[in-house]
């Protein structure tokens, strides 16, 4: 599994747009809602980190928790 440094602010803005997109979609599958919680889930993370002063506003990503933010952002 990959892994990868990145912006905490920039993560947490990303974050709160796919979840825009998810939110605004009408499926009501189980996989849709835990996209949902895991993307929620990644925003609240992200958003803590970049509002740490000893953060140093960096979070760390799988590959797969880039993929699901950034495929629907």
């Amino acid at each position: 599994m990959s892994y990868a440094a990145l912006d905490a602010a920039r993560i947490s803005k990303a974050a709160q747009s796919a979840l825009s997109v998810l939110n605004s979609a009408t499926e009501t599958s189980e996989a849709h809602t835990r996209k949902v919680i895991m993307v929620e889930r990644i925003a609240a993370l992200a958003q803590a980190a970049a509002e740490s002063p000893a953060g140093g506003s960096l979070i760390t990503l799988t590959s797969e928790e880039f993929w699901l933010i950034s495929k629907n952002w």
